[in-house]
């Protein structure tokens, strides 16, 4: 069975994850590290995305961004991944492939599912045991939207705005969140990494229904089995 193009809409928050080829290493040092941020921002300008998150593991990436047109996020993982994989055999002296194939990529609902996302993605170098806090951890947005520190590669999504009058009261807000997140957030994860992995959109029924207005994708998966014969009236 031919498998289906990926689910990209213009103005609709992405989830995406790109994984090293055998779950190797994508980064070696913080000069990849650096490299493959600056190219996330030069091509995020070029092809008109948001990004509203990040980080960079060893083995693999989260992002979360907003395309401005329904191929602007095909366009700028492709430029990027084939750019990035050059950079990193010429300097490295090596050869071949370096990403598990395609990226994995899903549309969410912002109102249940953004604020969410972000927190599952900040929260990644803690899961893997990398850091105690999130904030300890320096290849990510979380220092940002803390108010650490300014990240010129971060667009704040409308809904982080809306967490507080000011920028003390979101970054103690988004704190919170993180604080909180590590306690109950482990089926969000589960649905987020699901989703994005799946390739269908992640939202309610209403969501998703008005959604297929905007593409004529399946958005979600169909029914296993055979369809049901029909039998004579």
């Amino acid at each position: 069975m031919a498998r289906q193009p990926r689910l990209t809409v213009a103005a609709y928050p992405h989830h995406v994850i790109q994984r090293g080829n055998d779950r190797q290493a994508i980064v070696r040092d913080d000069a990849d590290r650096e490299r493959l941020l600056s190219l996330w921002h030069e091509h995020a300008k070029t092809f008109k995305l948001a990004v509203h998150a990040y980080v960079i593991m060893d083995n693999h990436f989260h992002l979360l961004v907003t395309p401005t047109t329904d191929q602007g996020l095909p366009q700028m993982m492709q430029a990027v991944g084939r750019a990035y994989v050059r950079y990193f055999n010429q300097r490295h002296q090596r050869t071949g492939t370096l990403w598990e194939g395609r990226y994995r990529s899903n549309l969410i609902e912002s109102e249940r599912y953004l604020l969410a996302c972000m927190v599952y993605i900040d929260l990644n170098p803690v899961r893997a045991g990398m850091v105690g806090q999130a904030a300890d951890f320096k290849w990510s947005s979380h220092r940002h939207c803390i108010g650490q520190l300014s990240d010129k590669l971060v667009t704040p999504h409308a809904l982080f705005w809306g967490l507080g009058n000011t920028p003390f009261a979101r970054e103690a807000a988004y704190n919170d969140l993180i604080l909180s997140g590590s306690a109950h957030t482990d089926q969000v994860q589960l649905q987020l990494t699901r989703s994005a992995l799946s390739g269908w959109a992640l939202g309610s029924p209403a969501f998703v229904a008005d959604l297929q207005q905007s593409t004529l994708r399946r958005l979600l998966p169909g029914k296993a089995g055979r369809p049901a014969k029909k039998t004579a009236e």
